[in-house]
């Protein structure tokens, strides 16, 4: 196992914490290669470490918003931090977490900046942090809660926002994971009613009349908001 894999023998010990490979990044990402290179397709790692697979999405996502836009330095903006809205992950340890943020962003900014160069804005650049902020967040994956600093379980449910581009603006609704993902749980709930949901979800679970499948529902809803002051909304 090369050192760049691990941080230190203890760490193994007490967390498994085995980074991937670059090699093998690529080539998982590779399988899903379409996906990748869309702008808007949202992509959640479980256990995101300092950001190896979040990395590399983020710059297939970043290269495809230069190869449309590059001449255009409003749209490319626009489409980059909507780039950046797409990335998503939880890590266990906080400093993994913090690296992966600062990781994100540096890549996300150097890129931004050899684009847009002088018409590059400082706010974005506030904007585009705060989303990291927001979508890589400590916690387990295992049990869908927020960890404090020690990689212990809070009583907080983790939740990501769903960032929407609409024009120059962006629309945010805050949602738990834990819902979202049991309302995929589309075999075991076609089976339940609404009330043999635990009671800490269902009022965020609603039945769709159509296809009687449970739709998740947000926790909140922000208005709208230039996607420059996305910072001043939260």
């Amino acid at each position: 196992m090369s050192d760049n894999q691990t941080k230190s023998k203890k760490r193994v010990r007490d967390h498994g914490e085995v980074f991937t490979a670059e090699r093998e990044v690529k080539a998982m990402c590779d399988l899903v290669k379409d996906e990748t290179e869309r702008i808007d397709s949202r992509f959640l790692e479980p256990a995101c470490g300092n950001g190896n697979f979040l990395a590399e999405i983020l710059t297939r996502k970043l290269a495809t918003v230069k190869k449309l836009y590059k001449s255009n330095p409003y749209d490319y903006e626009r489409y980059a931090v909507l780039a950046a809205t797409s990335i998503y992950g939880v890590e266990l340890l906080a400093d993994n977490a913090a690296e992966c943020r600062t990781r994100l962003f540096e890549l996300w900014d150097t890129e931004y900046s050899g684009v847009c160069k002088k018409a590059a804005n400082n706010e974005t650049r506030s904007a585009v942090k705060y989303i990291l902020s927001k979508n890589i967040l400590c916690g387990n994956a295992l049990t869908m809660m927020c960890v404090d600093e020690n990689g212990r379980d809070t009583e907080e449910p983790i939740i990501f926002p769903e960032w929407s581009l609409l024009g120059t603006k962006l629309k945010r609704r805050d949602f738990r994971l834990d819902v979202l993902l049991k309302a995929n749980d589309k075999p075991r709930l076609g089976q339940d009613s609404l009330f043999g949901i635990p009671e800490d979800i269902r009022p965020y679970l609603s039945e769709n009349p159509v296809t009687k499948e449970y739709m998740a529902e947000p926790i909140c809803e922000y208005p709208p908001v230039h996607y420059r002051k996305v910072q001043e909304n939260g």
